[in-house]
This record gives structure tokens, C-alpha cells and sequence, in this order.
């Protein structure tokens, strides 16, 4: 299950994208339009600007802003620096110990199998794809 670390900060993200004027966009912002604790969203930053997805600045003029273009994150990126692997089941995710019942174990091909299609849809998915569009 994705928690809401990891639904708030692709929301952060998105907010960002779709406000961005060049300018730091303070978190105060971010918040009332998101409808989201400031800071419950405090502590989300932290770790984005930690994990290289935002650039923050602190006093006047400061805030928040993507480090990249939207097109340059995938969610599945954003995802996992919040939420840590998502992968289905702890065998298969990154830097897990091998499992012993690896070689006869009747379900893994499932789980691997749930797990590429999971892994594939947010990889494939762009911050830009989010963005809404404003009607013409």
C-alpha cells in the first residue's frame, strides 16, 4: 500500500510543476492548496530535498522548487525515495538477501511477475503526464 508519504509528496510535486513562475514557492502555499498539515508536508520535504528531487531556500523569497524539468521524474522514482522499495514481497526487493527457497519456491514467478508490472507502470509514468492541462 502506498502510504501518504508517498501520495503527498507526488501531490508536492505536481503542485510545484503546475505553479512553477521560476520563483521558490513557499510551502505555505503548497499546503493551502493542496488542503495538506504544513507540517506534515515540513518533514515530506525534507527527505525530497535530501533525495535530490526538490531544491529548497529558506528566509524571504524562499520555498520550494523541482530540480528538473517535470518530464525528468518518474513517479517510480519519487515513489521509492518516499516509501523505500515497493516492491510486493521483501525477496525481491533491491539489495535483499538471497532467499534459500529462491529455486523451488512455486509462487516467486507470480510475485515477479506483479512486481515488473508495478515497477513498469510508475517508471513509465512522468511528473509532466500529471500536469493538468488548461482547457482551450
Amino acid at each position: 500500500m502506498i502510504s501518504t508519504r508517498g501520495r503527498y509528496a507526488i501531490r508536492v510535486m505536481l503542485d510545484l510543476a503546475e505553479n512553477d513562475s521560476g520563483a521558490f514557492i513557499p510551502l505555505k502555499d503548497v499546503a493551502a492548496r493542496q488542503n495538506i498539515s504544513k507540517k506534515y508536508l515540513e518533514i515530506i520535504v525534507k527527505d525530497m530535498v535530501a533525495g535530490g528531487l526538490l531544491t529548497g531556500a529558506s528566509g524571504k523569497g524562499g520555498g520550494y522548487k523541482l530540480c528538473r524539468k517535470p518530464e525528468d521524474y518518474t513517479i517510480g522514482e519519487i515513489l521509492e525515495l518516499m516509501e523505500g522499495s515497493i516492491a510486493s514481497v521483501s525477496c525481491l526487493a533491491s539489495g535483499a538477501v538471497p532467499c534459500p527457497r529462491a529455486g523451488s519456491c512455486e509462487t516467486l514467478p507470480l510475485w515477479s511477475e506483479y512486481d515488473k508490472l508495478t515497477r513498469d507502470f510508475f517508471y513509465s509514468r512522468r511528473l509532466s503526464d500529471l500536469i493538468r492541462k488548461e482547457s482551450t
